[in-house]
């Protein structure tokens, strides 16, 4: 629901403005569509965490989509804000990989959680 109210924001803002071109609407969508799905991987992450002794793959394959969303992201953008959120995530992302590989089933994601809300600001600014 957030996202969609996200995209919706995003796509008014545009259409009222009239000044933005075919490319840079279409960049904010992807944009928009990005951090949608990046979100919909931290939400699996935090339940991972949740459930992750009864099944620890879960973790890693949140991160996975995570990290591929983020790639996606990154060969897109030339904005400099967008691509310090990307840069913060993908640390957070590493830290919680890290922590997983060394045994710890409930890492702390809260550095992701924040950067994923700071990717979505960005995406939506």
């Amino acid at each position: 629901m957030r996202s969609r109210r996200i995209a919706l924001a995003v796509v008014t803002a545009v259409a009222l403005t009239g000044a933005v071109g075919c490319g840079a609407v279409d960049k904010a969508l992807d944009c928009v569509k990005t951090a949608d799905a990046i979100a919909t991987s931290v939400d699996r992450l935090s339940q991972a965490v949740g459930t992750a002794s009864d099944d620890p793959t879960q973790l890693t394959e949140a991160l996975n989509d995570i990290d591929k969303e983020l790639g996606n992201l990154k060969d897109t953008t030339d904005n400099a804000d967008l691509s310090k959120a990307v840069d913060d995530l993908s640390k957070g992302v590493e830290n919680v990989r890290t922590s997983v590989e060394n045994g710890d089933a409930t890492p702390d994601i809260k550095p992701v959680t924040d950067a994923a809300t700071e990717l979505g600001k960005v995406c939506t600014s």
